[in-house]
């Protein structure tokens, strides 16, 4: 009886170990950047709940990181250190720099299926071009935007301007910003900290000219048609007097919006939602005013796949972001967010076509992906941008001319990226 007992025990507890292998859970660590308007950590914990239990086999730990620079940072030093971390989302210009890292893998090394290779060409054209890299997919976009300009109907009412009808080109953005300021409200803002080089990126494109190739290694900043482009932006302040003079706030523009310092504003399709929510006025959402052509950079976070994974791993995290950039949960994203979807499936999705009738200005920014090119990209990527961000906010405080300001800046760009030819 004792040697059946000892036999039955160690059956059962080899089973329960057999047991615990068969459903042992594939563990994944997300890091996410918060950095713009919008229940953001509600809505991704929410998605990624619903993962969960459609996946019972797969647990995801979502780290959120403040801004995108903060999550590349902390991500980075994560996987540095030792700790494991399979995807996050950052910065679609972070490519270049991640590549040269050794950090991430293309998707096309883990999407390999018929399936996996339709959806990887299911996203919008130019949303794409941030995250391809020779032919390869490196960044699958999820949280992406255009900049738009946001424009307060009551005021263009008062100043005897149509409600429906936002500036389309620059001289009607002067002409009409002159109508809108007055003591206490200037006529239009552009933000000129936090992403400088993203707001520049849009008034080079509307004049004709993009900031680099898409290999990462060249910059254009010295071009004509760009240094007439900071001219312009310094001249809205500066000449016209419609805006104020010197730098403005990224981070409390939206406010300054809210609470009708501005009856315009150009800043990312991500605060739509926070924006519509809290306005206590009639409000538009237009393309941007065009010079030669209507342009915007595209912006916002790609997914990436970290190298440092197993297998399983990895194709957890494929399965993870196919969920989240699936057309229902691409719909319910822009919806509670105003970025956009990533797809043309997902404004097909019934839920969005929906909303897209019922709140117009929810279109905007896709329709302006029509107009886009890639954000800023190069490899030395934050040692690149610094170099315009400085000379944009040189020009816009008086303390340079735009064409020394912004030759200086392509020299120096031209050294650092000499050994990426």
């Amino acid at each position: 009886m004792l040697r059946f007992a000892k036999t039955g025990l160690l059956a059962g507890m080899l089973a329960a170990s057999v047991s615990t292998v068969s459903y042992a859970k594939t563990e994944l660590t997300m890091y996410y950047p918060v950095s713009v308007g919008g229940p953001l950590t509600k809505v991704v914990d929410g998605m990624v709940s619903e993962f969960e239990e459609k996946n019972p086999d797969i647990d995801v730990k979502a780290i959120y990181a403040g801004n995108y620079n903060d999550a590349r940072i902390k991500a980075l030093a994560a996987l540095k250190s030792g700790e494991p971390a399979q995807l996050s989302v950052m910065f679609s210009i972070d490519v270049h720099e991640l590549m040269d890292l050794g950090t991430i893998i293309p998707f096309d090394e883990v999407a390999t299926s018929e399936e996996d290779k339709k959806w990887l060409k299911s996203f919008y054209g130019p949303l794409m071009q941030n995250g391809m890299v020779d032919g390869k997919t490196y960044g699958v976009p999820f949280q992406r935007s255009t900049i738009v300009m946001y424009y307060n109907k009551d005021l263009f009412r008062k100043a005897g301007l149509d409600p429906e009808k936002a500036p389309q080109n620059w001289d009607e953005l002067v002409s009409m910003g002159k109508k809108l300021t007055k003591d206490g409200q200037w006529g239009a803002m552009i933000p000129s900290t936090g992403y400088p080089y993203w707001m520049f990126g849009a008034l080079t494109k509307q004049n004709g000219e993009v900031l680099m190739n898409q290999a990462g290694n060249e910059t254009y900043f010295d071009k004509d048609a760009v240094v007439e482009a900071l001219d312009y932006w310094k001249s809205l302040g500066s000449e016209h007097k419609i805006m104020p003079t010197g730098t403005i706030e990224w981070g409390t523009l939206r406010q300054n919006f809210l609470e009708q310092k501005t009856a315009m504003m150009w800043h990312s399709t991500g605060n739509l939602t926070a924006v519509k929510k809290n306005a206590t006025f009639d409000f538009g959402v237009a393309m941007l005013p065009k010079s030669k052509e209507f342009g915007s950079p595209t912006g916002g976070g790609n997914f990436y796949l970290f190298k440092k994974s197993t297998p399983e791993e990895r194709q957890a995290a494929l399965k993870l972001v196919k969920f989240m950039t699936s057309p229902e949960q691409a719909a319910k994203w822009s919806i509670s967010t105003g970025y956009m979807g990533v797809s043309p499936a997902s404004y097909d999705t019934p839920e969005l076509k929906a909303y897209v009738k019922e709140f117009p200005p929810a279109a905007v920014a896709r329709d302006q992906l029509e107009h886009a090119t890639a954000e800023l990209s190069t490899h030395q990527a934050g040692r690149v941008r610094k170099l315009l961000d400085d000379a944009i906010q040189a020009t816009l405080s008086g303390q340079s001319s735009a064409k020394d300001a912004l030759s200086s800046a392509q020299k120096q760009a031209e050294r650092i990226l000499k050994r990426y030819k």
